[in-house]
């Protein structure tokens, strides 16, 4: 049972307070102040499971869309039954073939926990500092998010008539702890969200250690994750009169099997395009070996050159690795039991029950068993890259950042894609923000972006979103 919550009526008293901190000089397009205010708004406020509410946010940004002039009608605001604070917003801005499927604009808008002990500086306060924005979510992805908000603003107020139907889902849960709002979304609230295919966080642009852009990538797969146990089990018996079979020496070797396999290269057609194109941008010693890995992918001397890297070792193949780990019962008794979890980061297309199988043949052991957990979601086939996808995202780049190539890349990791990938809409990682070398501190400790990359990234997504909404079939 689901309930939505009371329309834009039931916030109407945050809107009228809001109306007056909008810009008093909105215009047709009121620029980088606008997003600004929106952007702000978003950081302050704590979307962390720890200590923040995601409804809490989505009311203030429809309640803002509202002070504006957005119609109440387009917005809508949804409260899975049970879970009060993962609330999600899902804005629709008519097109004017409604044939023609819409271009879902997708963002989570939870965030990783951040203690202010920790920081440097208060991790939900918005700080601009040596030419970077500080604060949790600035990097993941609370700046893409703030710049959907400002673009249908935009598109409202220049009374913007896009062929599609643009539409703007703001979800909770990406990064865990809540119900995720995605999931929820494509079982509760199909038509909503339905779309052609969906823009997502993912695909940064990448720069050098000084800071210059070398290439714009599109995430259009994403691994899939896939958990099994090892675990054994023995008799015991007393610590004073040790016997051969320990159920903790059992699981040690098995572990270190574990971590002496490597899975072999796998491409599909995200990470081989990316290894294909970096081979040019990267170049040198590092570069050779991308050419030579696509060429030949058993090569042992490109793949020890390559492996590295940790990202690229795990671009390449599937990966398995010991996360977690629980034995015994008393200090002086010998062990039971042992078990431990194994998180599997898969290539798509893969099988559980072959990565079952691999994993069994890599401890071959009888004494310890190998169990699949359950997929974190369905397993499904990566985004294609089409032109109609790739010809619009290469020109509005070439057209802001001249010169910086487009890459296609896998994810090592997941977000929301892979439920709108299983759902049958086609999601890809484009943003136009690109990242330090470092990750910028993603998930850690003070989180940051460049603030010359979120600007760009405004004007980027704006234009990209256009070109994709008055696309025909």
């Amino acid at each position: 049972m689901t309930r939505m919550i009371r329309t834009l009526a039931a916030v109407a008293s945050a809107a009228a307070a809001l109306a007056s901190t909008a810009p008093a000089h909105a215009a047709p397009d009121p620029g980088e102040a606008q997003y600004r205010v929106i952007f702000k708004e978003m950081v302050e406020t704590d979307t962390s499971v720890e200590s923040g509410s995601c409804t809490a946010l989505t009311e203030k940004i429809a309640a803002r869309m509202k002070a504006a002039g957005y119609p109440e009608a387009n917005l809508h605001l949804f409260v899975p039954e049970g879970s009060p604070k993962a609330g999600a917003l899902v804005a629709v801005y008519p097109g004017r073939d409604p044939t023609l499927k819409a271009v879902l604009l997708l963002g989570h808008i939870d965030v990783v926990n951040a203690r202010r002990a920790d920081w440097t500086r208060d991790p939900y306060t918005l700080i601009e500092e040596g030419g970077y924005f500080y604060a949790r979510g600035t990097a993941d992805m609370k700046a893409q998010d703030a710049i959907y908000v400002d673009s249908l603003l935009r598109y409202h107020a220049a009374k913007y008539k896009p062929l599609r139907t643009i539409k703007m889902a703001l979800t909770c849960g990406e990064e865990g702890g809540f119900l995720n709002g995605a999931r929820w979304l494509v079982d509760n609230q199909r038509d909503p969200i339905d779309a052609a295919f969906a823009l997502n966080e993912g695909g940064y642009g990448e720069t050098d250690a000084q800071g210059n852009r070398t290439n714009q990538n599109i995430q259009a797969a994403q691994k899939v994750v896939m958990g099994f146990t090892f675990a054994t089990i023995n008799a015991g018996g007393h610590s004073s009169v040790p016997r051969p079979d320990n159920a903790i020496y059992s699981l040690a070797r098995a572990l270190d099997k574990l971590s002496r396999y490597e899975f072999p290269v796998q491409f599909i057609e995200a990470n081989r395009g990316y290894f294909t194109k970096m081979a040019k941008i990267v170049g040198g010693e590092n570069g050779a070996a991308m050419a030579t890995i696509v060429a030949h992918p058993d090569d042992v001397q490109a793949n020890a050159i390559l492996n590295r890297s940790p990202i690229w070792h795990s671009m390449l193949r599937t990966t398995c690795v010991a996360t977690t780990m629980t034995a015994g019962h008393a200090a002086n008794a010998l062990p039971q039991n042992a078990s431990a979890m194994v998180n599997c980061r898969v290539i798509p297309g893969v099988a559980p029950a072959d990565i079952l199988a691999t994993l069994i043949k890599v401890v071959d052991d009888p004494d310890v068993t190998v169990t699949p957990g359950r997929t974190s979601y369905s397993p499904s086939a990566p985004a294609p890259l089409t032109p109609r996808m790739m010809a619009p995202l290469q020109a509005m780049s070439q057209k802001i950042w001249p010169g910086v190539p487009v890459v296609p890349n896998m994810a090592t990791g997941a977000t929301d894609a892979v439920t709108l990938n299983a759902a049958g809409i086609p999601t890809y990682g484009v943003t136009g923000l690109f990242r330090d070398p470092d990750g910028n501190g993603a998930h850690g400790l003070n989180e940051r972006i460049r603030i010359r990359s979120v600007l760009e990234g405004r004007r980027f997504l704006h234009g990209l979103i256009e070109a994709y909404a008055d696309q025909k079939d």
